[in-house]
């Protein structure tokens, strides 16, 4: 799954039958012990005995009444007699039950566990049994079980069905074993509309016409996998495709939209070949399809159902009229995610939620070796970096939890879906490939995959076959950074080159912006370091706490050079003089590593916050443009900072707009022929953030250009269309708040209208962002954008909105996807620096929120008190700073 980063984007997952699990090839030597994985001893919230292996299912849904009835028939293998079968099951109307043999069964429905209990009049015997179900069940609105979505086209309204299973949402469609390790094959049929397109995971078998306007489709039995990825779309489709080598290569959209998927057409049929190479097994499904649907979700972007992976259409859609540069490498990337899922998370699957990252960390590492590999140019070894910073700031504060962390429930696996399965899993590989290697971490990649396709795995047995590809052990570092939380702290001092030689002393503490103990957790750190200018890296495992290095060359030595590791690296005074004195001559991945450790370490109080200033103001002309966004990620934030302090911020914006301005410049507002994509992705952002910090001549000109727009084919160029939209709405008054609304009403695309809505939320005013909170839940925006609007309005107004969806939380709680109803509301107060917001979100997740499903609501408050100490101790020095330089 590509879960959402800060609106977000990124996760995966489920099930296996217990008495199938044996490995498709003869197990490789291991080299560390293996311990078993049964249906005895994995984690699960059924009782045991019972295992499903095969369902065969048949359902008519009615779009209209957004209802469906259906029956399906389990085979199931019974290892324990039992008068009692218990499988996952919610919002489903029981009609008829009945095991072969034995009769029909009471039924007993638990809401609250959401499990239905079938009881039977005599033992049922251990052996295979056929279960056999009539029922029925709802169509949901948001993105959980079978649900709907509505958009606008030329000729009115038109509904398509589409269903979304992770993380535990199969069992609101199919009574079922709906967890990771219960595995399963799959038959199913559907009576649809003739005319209709229906979509599964696997090729229709056979269309049968049964008159009455209703046709139907039977799919060809699936591979043995988990609920989770089971899919089924409905509605009036196009669909284009490629042949593959054996594959069919499909893309589907709303009619209409075809050529807008050609992007993602041709760039799924390269990387499909270099992935059947790197994990050394061909994908074994004989068709692909990426398929596009309007709307959007809190949760996810696109889900990796097996051979039908399913996405919004901001995710997959490249449409001239309002794409960036930024928009088709995230069409890229998403692709490559979700692919790399077919492998990591579909043929092989986490046993349990506890190992979720093994899917959403090695799709997100993943993504980003597929892109460097076919497009080089863009260079997305520089934006790994920024999810490392990502990671690291949830990492750094208490509320962090480890990469394989435990579930008990399915609030809990939701929950598990953020920025430490996916960026910091993402990092951690990157740190441990180079640490043995790409190519032993590949074969150990293959290795894993072989012995494990179609099962269930934990992640030691990565660790196991990488280590015996590699012949080194990883697995104590690896567990270092994945069985515990928190981020390593490297204190670096430099010695006086000898003889060509730098030395330099390593001493390992722990980065944390709130932990009371004074105690470091301890890790093995890999760790490499360079001196400015050479072409040697030295490298060393910093073990116990201490380290030490001899480096090549005399000069400024940059730690972390390349970035690889997981670490902050905090330099004595003196080191950090000459790296800053160095920094416009560092690669630009390091100049991002140097900058991103100045500036978390200065608001945490333990380096000048104004040392990350310096280098703002060091950054050279020509440096790369992901540099320059980082340059402008610092500036804005910081004038975020001032918001309570009008007069300090017109300081601050004057001498931030002076910095920025030259980049501009060089950039311009007009595209140049064969420009690379990084700089048509940095003129989006110049635009964004000087609009941002009110720069009068950009924000003038972006009013010119919108008023312009009607009559001007060129004022407003796709690529730029929601930079230019951004500012306009973020500083409109309220008539141009309103021609942004009117608009929206009267847009009939739904990537167009929902920019437009979207932008709507984003304004400054709080009178102008009151109105967008009571047009979110209004009815006007479309069903799954409610949402959207309430959070953006949160991003400049966290008190605001978390007081309107407290105000109003049924209503918002239906406009909530059921992943995301115990993250949705405490979420939005995380950018608040109000300490009375404290108490509010404590209060709220005690009157509403079991015990176990607060972590999000913890995770605001420990944010928002952050917040509070870290602009308490950096703005005064910040604004000192700001005077000195006039």
């Amino acid at each position: 799954m590509r879960r959402l980063l800060s609106s977000a984007a990124a996760a995966a997952l489920v099930l296996a039958a217990g008495s199938a699990l044996a490995a498709t090839t003869a197990p490789l030597k291991p080299a560390i012990a293996k311990p078993s994985i049964t249906a005895a001893t994995v984690t699960t919230q059924l009782p045991r005995g019972v295992t499903p292996t095969h369902y065969d299912l048949a359902f008519t849904p009615d779009a209209e009444k957004l209802t469906f009835t259906a029956s399906v028939k389990i085979a199931v293998e019974v290892t324990t007699p039992t008068k009692t079968i218990t499988l996952q099951a919610a919002d489903l109307a029981f009609s008829k039950v009945e095991l072969a043999g034995y009769g029909p069964a009471k039924v007993a429905v638990d809401a609250e566990a959401q499990t239905a209990t079938f009881t039977f009049d005599k033992l049922v015997t251990k052996g295979p049994h056929v279960l056999a179900i009539d029922y029925s069940g709802k169509i949901y609105k948001q993105a959980a079980g079978l649900f709907a979505l509505d958009y606008d086209t030329d000729q009115g309204k038109k509904r398509a069905l589409y269903t979304q299973f992770e993380n535990s949402d199969a069992r609101r469609f199919i009574p079922s074993w709906d967890e990771p390790f219960f595995k399963a094959t799959y038959d199913m049929r559907v009576t649809v509309p003739t005319g209709q397109m229906a979509i599964g995971n696997m090729p229709i078998a056979k269309t049968e016409d049964l008159g009455g306007g209703k046709s139907r489709v039977t799919f060809a039995t699936s591979p043995k996998m988990s609920t989770y990825l089971l899919f089924f779309g409905l509605g009036e489709f196009d669909r284009a495709t490629a042949k593959v080598g054996d594959v069919e290569m499909g893309v589907i959209t709303k009619k209409g939209d075809l050529a807008k998927a050609d992007f993602a057409l041709k760039s799924s049929g390269p990387i499909l070949q270099w992935y059947n190479d790197y994990f050394g097994a061909p994908y074994p499904l004989p068709k692909l399809d990426h398929i596009a649907a309007p709307g959007q979700s809190q949760f996810f972007s696109a889900m990796e159902n097996w051979g039908a992976i399913f996405y919004f259409e901001y995710a997959l859609l490249d449409d001239p009229a309002i794409s960036t540069q930024a928009d088709r490498q995230n069409i890229y990337t998403t692709v490559a995610h979700e692919m790399a899922h077919q492998w990591f998370g579909d043929l092989v699957t986490m046993q349990w939620w506890d190992d979720l990252w093994l899917n959403e960390g090695f799709a997100s590492w993943m993504e980003g070796k597929a892109t460097e590999h076919f497009h080089p140019e863009w260079n997305s070894q520089l934006g790994a970096v920024g999810g490392r910073e990502y990671a690291m700031g949830l990492d750094s504060l208490a509320t962090t939890h480890p990469v394989v962390q435990h579930v008990e429930t399915v609030d809990q696996a939701s929950q598990a879906f953020d920025g430490i399965t996916y960026q910091k899993g993402q990092a951690v590989i990157s740190m441990l490939e180079a640490y043995v290697g790409p190519e032993a971490w590949r074969d150990g990649v293959r290795r894993y995959i072989k012995a494990h396709a179609h099962g269930n795995t934990q992640t030691d047995d990565l660790w196991r076959e990488v280590e015996a590809a590699a012949g080194q052990p990883i697995t104590a570092i690896a567990h270092d950074f994945t069985l515990q939380p928190g981020i390593p702290l490297i204190t670096v001092d430099t010695g006086a080159c000898v003889a060509g030689k730098t030395p330099v002393s390593l001493t390992q503490g722990e980065f944390s912006r709130d932990k009371p103990t004074k105690t470091p957790l301890a890790w093995r750190v890999p760790v490499s370091a360079q001196v400015v200018g050479s072409s040697t890296v030295s490298k060393t495992l910093v073990e116990s706490g201490k380290g030490a290095l001899s480096v090549d060359g005399c000069g400024p030595v940059v730690v972390n050079a390349g970035q690889s590791g997981y670490f902050r690296t905090l330099y004595t005074p003196k080191a950090f003089a000459g790296v800053s004195a160095s920094y416009a001559k560092l690669p630009a991945i390091d100049q991002l590593g140097v900058i991103s450790d100045a500036w978390a370490l200065g608001l945490n109080g333990q380096q000048a916050v104004t040392d990350a200033l310096d280098l703002v103001q060091a950054t050279p002309a020509d440096a790369d443009p992901q540099v320059w966004g980082k340059v402008a990620s610092v500036l804005t934030s910081i004038n975020g900072m001032y918001d309570s302090a009008p007069a300090d911020r017109a300081a601050f914006r004057k001498l931030a707009v002076a910095r920025l301005s030259p980049a501009f410049a060089q950039v311009g507002w007009t595209a140049k022929p064969g420009e690379a994509g990084p700089v048509a992705t940095l003129r989006s952002t110049l635009i964004t953030s000087l609009g941002v910090l009110g720069d009068p001549a950009v924000v003038a000109e972006a009013k010119r250009r919108y008023a312009a727009d009607k009559t001007d084919p060129t004022a407003v160029p796709g690529p730029l269309r929601k930079a230019i939209l951004a500012t306009v709405a973020r500083n409109a008054d309220a008539a141009t708040w309103d021609a942004l609304r009117a608009q929206a009403k009267a847009e009939k695309t739904p990537l167009i209208r929902d920019q437009l809505y979207t932008q709507l939320a984003a304004v400054e005013d709080d009178a102008l962002a009151a109105k967008a909170l009571d047009l979110a839940i209004s009815g006007e925006p479309s069903e799954t954008l409610s949402a959207n609007m309430i959070s953006t309005v949160a991003k400049l107004h966290p008190d605001m909105a978390f007081d309107f969806a407290v105000a109003h939380k049924e209503a918002v709680n239906a406009k909530v996807d059921a992943a995301s109803s115990t993250k949705f509301i405490p979420g939005l107060a995380k950018g608040s620096a109000d300490p009375a917001m404290v108490g509010k979100v404590t209060a709220y997740a005690a009157a509403n929120l079991p015990a176990g499903s607060r972590g999000e609501a913890e995770k605001s408050v420990a944010s928002i008190t952050d917040r509070i100490k870290a602009r308490k101790a950096a703005l005064p020095q910040i604004t000192a700073w700001v005077a000195k330089k006039g």
